[in-house]
């Protein structure tokens, strides 16, 4: 066992923000590990205070680049149900296409850009170029496809411009959705290629589990849900209404971070893809359900590098679930429509998927439909207490290996919660006495 351990990663890479990993060891006791997050505080809560309840949306979409599109529909379903608003069953398809686009594009980044050269002993992707050269296309191929599906529907490649409440400000053709249909049905035969890539590789994942409340959205029995439905939890049948999310959440603050952390029934909880999974399993389609079998990945699964694998799963997932979105969208016929909004006075509060976990948001306005209040709970703010505990309970199991095994697991761990750490730095009361 190595005498003394002493690990400093000062802003891990190849993730999204500033994390900082701290590891001092001697003699085999832990001194100190922990997770810290130093990235400045951002405060779009203050941004969208008395601004109008239609550019709210706008606004909290710049909160991400990757999730933009996930910021957008949890800001506009709080604001629709702040004022009472009902969308078209053909408006909740579209939304539900669009937030398809970018569990596509943020989940073949991840997994190709930023976790695969982990499982391949490089140090990014750009090695991967010469080395496995029909994967990354393949991989690039996805990522391009999931932008310029959004682009095409969200009226640009990020932060979109076309959702409002009501509905859409503008709708894609018939003739767009038959070609996404042809674009995604040729893409299956990459996302099993790509699938069996990290199968071969699966067995470099460590081999490490903790037991762990995981949380996400649960609408059973209609579908493996990203969009609908309430907060469900593996540690309780409850399932709780997006309105009172804060219950959930239960915000406080850690002197090792600017960005908030969370528990509900233990001291912290996990979100993301394999959170969904381990509470919506049954709800795969097909071809998901068949590609979660051949890596093994089981519901109850409590593995945290096992995120990625579940994020290959979802792959096949939202493709899946979107053709036949489009085939419901396709016969029905796209009809004209205009999102059409009153303002009111109200309190409203949205939950979604986003690629890396559930996320919340709330506002209130006042009778001209001004923004008096707002609060954002980021999936990797909820996030930040797991990846703590997982860091107390993996240390001492590895503790006699290198330094740099050491330090390897660690960032690997990190990166496969596919962190967002400057969207959760998003809030910080600052008390002046």
């Amino acid at each position: 066992m190595s005498k003394t351990v002493d690990i400093h990663v000062h802003h891990i890479t190849r993730v999204e923000g500033h994390g900082n990993i701290r590891l001092r060891a001697e003699d085999g006791k832990v001194l100190q590990c922990e997770w810290q997050v130093p990235e400045a505080p951002r405060f779009f809560e203050a941004m969208v205070l008395g601004r109008s309840y239609e550019d709210i949306q706008t606004i909290v979409s710049r909160i991400c680049g990757i999730c933009s599109v996930t910021h957008t529909f949890a800001a506009i379903k709080a604001i629709e149900d702040a004022m009472g608003i009902t969308v078209s069953e053909q408006c909740d398809k579209l939304r539900m296409l669009l937030h398809y686009s970018e569990q596509m594009e943020s989940h073949s980044l991840h997994v190709g850009y930023l976790v695969a050269p982990d499982l391949l002993g490089v140090k990014s992707v750009v090695p991967l170029v010469a080395s496995h050269p029909e994967v990354v296309k393949k991989v690039i191929k996805l990522h391009r496809i999931g932008n310029q599906w959004m682009e095409a529907i969200g009226g640009r490649m990020t932060h979109p411009v076309t959702v409002k409440p009501g509905g859409f400000a503008s709708l894609p053709t018939e003739k767009y959705l038959r070609e996404l249909k042809a674009t995604l049905t040729e893409c299956i035969p990459d996302l099993k290629a790509v699938a069996e890539v990290v199968l071969s590789l699966a067995g470099k994942l460590p081999a490490f589990e903790r037991p762990t409340e995981y949380v996400a959205l649960v609408d059973s029995p209609r579908a493996y849900s990203f969009y609908h439905g309430g907060i469900g939890t593996t540690d309780s049948d409850e399932i709780v209404r997006p309105q009172e999310f804060e219950r959930v959440a239960n915000e406080y603050v850690s002197p090792q971070s600017t960005a908030k952390w969370c528990k509900w029934h233990r001291e912290s909880y996990m979100v993301g893809a394999l959170a969904r999974f381990n509470l919506n399993a049954e709800q795969l389609l097909p071809l998901a359900a068949a590609t979660a079998k051949m890596f093994g990945l089981k519901k109850g699964c409590c593995n945290p590098y096992m995120n990625n694998v579940a994020q290959v799963v979802e792959l096949v997932q939202v493709i899946e679930h979107s053709l036949q979105l489009i085939d419901e969208l396709l016969t029905a016929g796209i009809k004209p429509e205009l999102a059409k909004s009153t303002p009111r006075e109200g309190e409203g509060a949205g939950a979604v998927e986003a690629p890396r976990g559930i996320l919340f948001h709330r506002y209130a306005f006042d009778k001209k439909g001004n923004c008096v209040k707002a609060n954002c709970c980021i999936p990797t703010n909820q996030n930040h207490a797991n990846i703590q505990k997982d860091f107390e309970a993996l240390v001492p199991q590895f503790l006699g290996e290198s330094q740099d095994d050491i330090r390897l697991k660690m960032e690997m761990l990190v990166r496969a919660y596919d962190p967002c750490i400057s969207c959760s730095t998003h809030f910080l009361n600052v008390e002046f006495v």
